[in-house]
Formats: C-alpha cells, structure tokens, sequence
C-alpha cells in the first residue's frame, strides 16, 4: 500500500533534511502551490549557476517516448543533477499511449543524476499506478487560517511589507484564492516601494474599504441588522469581480451553517460552538474564512433565529439565486436588497 501524499510543508521539511528524492508527483487543485513546490524542488535539485543547462520544462503533450527517455536520461552538465518539470501528465492515464508506458518503465529504475517533476492539472486525480512509484504531493486549498499566514509569506518573497491590517482587509476583500490573492500582493509589490504597505494601500489598489466587505454584508444580514445590511449591497456590488449570484451564495452557506448550529441548539447540545467546529474540521468545506471564526459566529446567531425561521430565509435565498440566474437582464441590488431586508421581518428571541 501506497503511503499517504505529502502536504506542502512536509515536502519543505523533507528537502531541508535530505536530497530531492528521484521522481515527484505534484497534483491537487491549487496551482499556486505547486508553482512553490516546483520551485523548491529546483533550488534543491539544480545549482543555480548551471540551471540554464540543467533545466528542462515541458508539457506531456508534447512528447513522444523516445523524446521522453532522452530528456530524463540526458546527464548533466557541469553539476550533480538536473531536473525536468513535465506538465500535463494527467492526460497520460487517459489513454493508453507508448509515452506512458514508458514513463511507467522509467518509474521502475529512474536515472538517480536526474530529478523529475511531474505536476497533474486542477480538478484531475493522479493516475494511481504513477503515484504508487513516486513520491506524491497533494496541493489541495488552504484551510482557511492559514491563508492569512500564506499572504504573509507570500509577501516576504515580493520584498513586501503587509502591515495585519492589510493582511486581514486584503484577505475580506479577495477571499481564499492564493491565484487572486497572488496577483494583488504583485501588484501592491509594485506599488509599495520600501515602505509597509498598510490598509490604505490595499483599499486604494483592490477599491474596497473596511467595514464594506462582502463578508460585513453577510455578517449584518446573519445578525439581522437588515437595514446595514441593505446600505453595504450596493457598495459591495460596484466591487471587482463581485455579483449577486456571488452574494446571495456567501448568504446561503452561511445561512446552512447557522441552521447546524440552530439544530444543535435545539438537540440539548451543551457547547454548540465547540460541536460546530468539529463538524467543520471533519468535513473541511472550503471558502470559508477560519473554522474557529465561523463556529463561533454560526453559535452566536443561532441564538438569533428559530428554526422555522431559518428554513423560510433558505427558500427565500434560494428564490433570490433563481431570480439572479434566470435572465440576462437582473437588477442584482434590487433582489438583494429585497434579500436581506426580508431576513429581519420576522425577528424575534430565538433561544
């Protein structure tokens, strides 16, 4: 039986201890990640004053297996080891193909003067038979505290400063995606000189301010304050990359959540908080900002609405996405306004 994958810090862990090992699989839906594991596995493999003769990147595609079996078995020049970076090797397990096999035959006895990357696409499994004789790493989303961490260190590479300010505002503001999150960091990087960059900055740069985030939206609507929630729409709608489809579905997550915890509540649940963030753990649903946060907001507003009434705010919010969806034509504001107004119409104490 296969071992299990390696996260990516394991993967950094074991390269500081030891050579790279002969072949990597790199796979899971986060590109960014590999990107950072390609990159440490090449300043481990390859002396970088001889990497332009040592270095070889290309896409499976593009290969045949006698062009495969030379660039592998090629020796290196100048140096211990070279390294090959082969994208795209997911479409090798979906057809039966000579280039394949003989990557399978090479898996068998790689060159040892050699280190080959193999990195799978988003959204495809590794091909088990390869991932048996590999040494697999499995680059999955971040869990949704670390992506703060991750923007921090992330930054120290573009030699730029994020004050925890903007580290939190940037992180409300693009949400968990580290390609997202990347592109701006790179952009403030361009921007920031050799001063820290503060909220400020990343309020100018990503056009939103403290306090109108997408995620202060769906927090006054879940607290029921529909008449701030009503003022944020508009505001959070004029955001890049935002919409209503995008709102109305941060409601209904969050809107699920609160009804778990309603549940437990309701069920005699001693600690409702700690019970929801076991959940979260087990399941590790993603887009979520920390499970620990979103435990202890999710408690906190069951204590705000009964049952029944989160069940009609789940139809509503449901109608409210069919609504979005069903013509070109939508006025997004309207529908969600509407939205979040109707989630206080029948407030009262819950618990």
């Amino acid at each position: 039986m296969a071992p299990p994958p390696l996260t990516l810090d394991a993967l950094l862990r074991g390269l500081k201890k030891h050579a790279p090992d002969p072949v990597y699989l790199l796979h899971g839906d986060e590109d960014v990640l590999k990107d950072e594991a390609v990159r440490a596995l090449l300043e481990a493999a390859v002396d970088p004053a001889a990497r332009d003769f040592n270095l070889d990147s290309r896409f499976a595609s593009d290969l045949d297996a006698e062009a495969f079996h030379a660039l592998v078995n090629t020796p290196p020049m100048l140096a211990d080891r070279r390294a090959v970076v082969l994208r795209g090797v997911d479409q090798l397990g979906k057809r039966k193909s000579k280039l394949r096999e003989e990557l399978i035959r090479y898996l068998g006895a790689p060159n040892p003067t050699t280190v080959l990357v193999l990195v799978s696409a988003a959204g495809e499994d590794p091909d088990p038979e390869v991932a048996r004789q590999t040494t697999n790493v499995a680059l999955g989303a971040l869990e949704p505290e670390r992506v703060p961490r991750w923007v921090a260190h992330h930054s120290t590479k573009l030699k730029l400063t994020l004050e925890p300010d903007a580290v939190d505002l940037l992180v409300a503001a693009v949400g968990n995606d580290l390609s997202a999150l990347a592109r701006e960091l790179e952009k403030l990087a361009s921007l920031a000189g050799d001063r820290p960059t503060t909220a400020a900055d990343v309020s100018a740069l990503v056009g939103v301010r403290r306090g109108e985030t997408i995620h202060d939206l769906v927090d006054a609507a879940l607290e029921r304050n529909a008449a701030r929630a009503a003022q944020l729409v508009e505001l959070v709608l004029e955001q890049a990359g935002m919409s209503g489809v995008k709102i109305v579905t941060s409601l209904g997550t969050l809107l699920v959540g609160t009804a778990l915890a309603r549940a437990e509540r309701d069920r005699g649940t001693a600690r409702v908080e700690d019970a929801i963030f076991r959940q979260l753990l087990a399941a590790r649903p993603y887009g979520l900002r920390g499970y620990k946060e979103e435990a202890a907001r999710w408690a906190r507003w069951s204590t705000l609405w009964t049952a029944a009434e989160l069940s009609a705010a789940l139809r509503a919010t449901l109608a409210a996405d069919r609504a979005l969806k069903g013509t070109t034509v939508t006025d997004d504001g309207g529908i969600v306004t509407q939205l979040v107004l109707s989630y206080a119409a029948t407030r009262r104490e819950a618990a």
